[in-house]
């Protein structure tokens, strides 16, 4: 399969056109956040994050441009928004004898923790039954049997990368789920 013929079947929905360009970019958007990051857990998150973005919107995608240039910009953009978060949840408090300056990080759960964590158990489990059965397996085995994205990944004979992209729309969706009421 190529490029284009992927990207056309992916705004179809096509899973394994998803799993192509997944394959593909993966090595170019996690290479680019490495060197500019130089931290492997931060690059590999942002380029989960990355194609997450893309795949939610990749009906938006300009065929003028090169995909890997337009995964690079939403890969950009997604660590500066990161930076401003980081920069907004730390609060500096300045001391007037010494004029030291003290950082206070902001460890409070995100919005979607939040609203994950209030919900009732049963009203979660009937919440996760909407979702399609692949992300329902995949929440199962993070979250109520705890495997770890490796244990996951060999479970259902899939690669890791694809098993945490998988999971981040998984959550991103219940949330939606769980919002909607």
């Amino acid at each position: 399969m190529e490029v284009n013929e992927a990207i056309k079947r992916a705004k179809e929905n096509d899973q394994k056109a998803f799993n192509f360009l997944l394959d593909t970019f993966w090595d170019d958007v996690y290479g680019f956040q490495l060197k500019r990051i130089q931290n492997e857990n931060d690059a590999e998150d942002i380029t989960i994050q990355t194609f997450s973005r893309a795949f939610d919107r990749i009906e938006t995608f300009d065929s003028n441009y090169k995909f890997k240039t337009w995964l690079i910009t939403i890969s950009k953009n997604i660590h500066i928004d990161l930076l401003r978060k980081e920069k907004n949840s730390i609060s500096q408090i300045i001391s007037n004898d010494d004029k030291s300056v003290y950082q206070i990080l902001d460890e409070s759960p995100s919005p979607e923790d939040e609203l994950i964590t209030e919900q009732h158990l049963a009203k979660l489990l009937r919440d996760i039954k909407k979702l399609k059965p692949h992300y329902q397996e995949i929440i199962n085995l993070r979250y109520f049997q705890e495997l770890s994205y490796k244990e996951i990944s060999i479970q259902l004979k899939e690669p890791i990368n694809n098993v945490k992209v998988k999971l981040l729309r998984a959550k991103k969706l219940l949330a939606e789920i769980i919002q909607e009421k």
